[in-house]
Parts: C-alpha cells; sequence; structure tokens
C-alpha cells in the first residue's frame, strides 16, 4: 500500500453532470420600412463586453420549438412575429454550475408582426433593430452568423431549400 503525506493523498474526481437542454428563437425580421431590419439583443459576458446575438430560451413542456421561437422572441425583444421557415439548427457544449451543457437551439426566419422594442426582460442587457445588410457584422457568435446563408434570395440570401423563391 502506498503512504501518501498528510493533505497529499489523491481525490477522486467527479465527472460533470451531463445535461441536455433544449432552446429555440431566430432571426425576426420587419420588412414594412424602407428595407428590412432584424431585432437582435445584447448580453454582457463576464469580461463586461457587449455581445450581440439572436433572441432564444428554452421549450416550454407542451410547446412546439416553432411556438417557443415565437414567444422567446416576444419576450426579450417586444416584438410580436409568426415563423416563416426554419434556419438550421445549432448544437454546442459548455460548463455552468458543474455541469457539462449540451445546447441545441432550433433557429427560425420570422416575419414581425407587431409590438415595440423592448429590453425589459431581465436576461437582455440591450435591444436594437439592425438593418438586415449589417446584421453578420453584429453577431457575436460565428454559428449564428452562418444561419444567415439560410435566408430567402428576396431577404438578401440564397433561397431556403424547399420554398420558391419565385
Amino acid at each position: 500500500m502506498l503512504a501518501y503525506p498528510p493533505g497529499m493523498a489523491p481525490t477522486r474526481t467527479r465527472r460533470p453532470r451531463r445535461v441536455e437542454e433544449i432552446s429555440a428563437g431566430g432571426l425576426i425580421v420587419d420588412r414594412s420600412g424602407p428595407f428590412p431590419r432584424a431585432a437582435l439583443i445584447a448580453r454582457h459576458d463576464r469580461r463586461g463586453t457587449l455581445r450581440w446575438s439572436l433572441p432564444k430560451g428554452h421549450i416550454e413542456p407542451g410547446e412546439t420549438p416553432e411556438q417557443a421561437a415565437e414567444r422567446e422572441i416576444r419576450e426579450e425583444t417586444g416584438i410580436e412575429g409568426h415563423v416563416l421557415a426554419p434556419l438550421g439548427i445549432i448544437d454546442f457544449w459548455f460548463m455552468a454550475d458543474s455541469q457539462r451543457i449540451h445546447k441545441t437551439v432550433h433557429h427560425f426566419l420570422l416575419e414581425a408582426d407587431g409590438g415595440a422594442l423592448s429590453d425589459a426582460d431581465s436576461e437582455v442587457d440591450e435591444v436594437a433593430w439592425v438593418p438586415l445588410s449589417e446584421v453578420a457584422d453584429r453577431l457575436a457568435h460565428e454559428d449564428e452568423r452562418r444561419l444567415l446563408d439560410h435566408l430567402p434570395a428576396d431577404l438578401g440570401g440564397p433561397p431556403i431549400a424547399g420554398t420558391d423563391p419565385a
């Protein structure tokens, strides 16, 4: 048997508990003005840097991803909208509270129907209308920027698969 000095005995490290999270959100676009614009949200990261992203949040029991996207966008931006098409799914891993979290986010393209831009949600530090042509430059995450490749042609991107570009 090996003897270790006091306080130096090896300890068993526990593997972090794995948690699955599923969320929904997306790009809500207002085409009522002279140019299309999208509502984005921003939060401060641990270093205090403001990071812009697409609104999103957890899917509640009984909700479809589309319903959750509409609700989360309304809660985080104040803008009402309806789903036009899927944009894609992003999944990633991160650590929080000693848990290894695998998050899957269903993203949709939504058309704004009304409401007023608001940062009243406690999880949001800022919200802004951004010209659609500037959204990619504003988004902090590369995986969200790649979703813009799936925009229909009439919004400045290639047609979404399965949609009629005419």
